[in-house]
């Protein structure tokens, strides 16, 4: 068994190019018309013919129950950008209990994008700050080797 991509169901496929490639710099690799594939690999498919697929049940968007996670290694830059942009957050940036920073908004089918600081910028930031690879791990939950590795 092999996973391949993940697949949203969106209203609007040419809208929702247009969304990742702006807001995310994706860019389609395939196109099938009613099925479009962004770079990362993540998949696009029209409510039409996924309905077909499902024979014919009802399609419901925005639970909150499901996320597309990204890591960006500049998320300074990124977060700038995001004011630039018409989005609908979920919640403005943040950091959580491990060091890493986040923000979480809606794609134009509520689906949740949460891009977050890549974790070993998050590493080197705290080491660049002065603590020891000790103090890294213990305050990331991360073993030392992790923390080791970033060194490089």
């Amino acid at each position: 068994m092999k996973l391949k991509n993940p697949l949203l169901v969106v209203t609007d496929i040419d809208k929702s190019v247009e969304f990742y490639k702006n807001v995310l710099g994706l860019h389609k690799i395939m196109d099938f018309g009613a099925n479009v594939t962004l770079t990362g690999g993540l998949c696009l498919q029209s409510k039409e013919s996924f309905k077909e697929f499902i024979d014919n049940q009802n399609i419901t968007f925005g639970s909150n129950s499901f996320e597309v996670y990204f890591e960006e290694d500049d998320f300074d830059s990124f977060a700038q950008k995001l004011e630039t942009l018409d989005i609908k957050y979920v919640h403005g940036i943040k950091e959580h209990s491990w060091g890493q920073r986040v923000v979480r908004f809606y794609d134009p089918d509520m689906h949740i994008i949460e891009v977050g600081e890549n974790m070993k910028t998050v590493c080197k930031r705290f080491l660049d700050s002065g603590m020891t690879p000790d103090q890294v791990a213990k305050r990331m939950d991360v073993p030392l080797k992790f923390v080791n590795g970033c060194m490089r």
